[in-house]
């Protein structure tokens, strides 16, 4: 009782495709793959350049004894 079985799997299955229609889960499933590969672009681009150079630059300044001028904001 604490696990089921593949016959049980297989049952919701054939229930979800009755109610949904297979058209429905291969654009839900197209839906899906597209959130997922966006977000593993997102997490590759990261690190760009750009970013990349300003980490670089606060890091020689530091390196050289300078202070780093930021602007604080008051929490609302």
């Amino acid at each position: 009782m604490g696990s089921f079985s593949i016959w049980h799997w297989l049952i919701v299955l054939l229930v979800i495709i009755l109610v949904f229609g297979t058209s429905k889960l291969k654009n839900i499933g197209k839906d899906l793959g597209g959130a997922i590969k966006g977000f593993k672009e997102g997490m590759t681009e990261g690190g760009t350049a750009e970013a990349n150079k300003k980490v670089d630059d606060a890091a020689k300044q530091v390196a050289a004894g300078q202070t780093i001028d930021v602007q604080a904001k008051e929490k609302s």
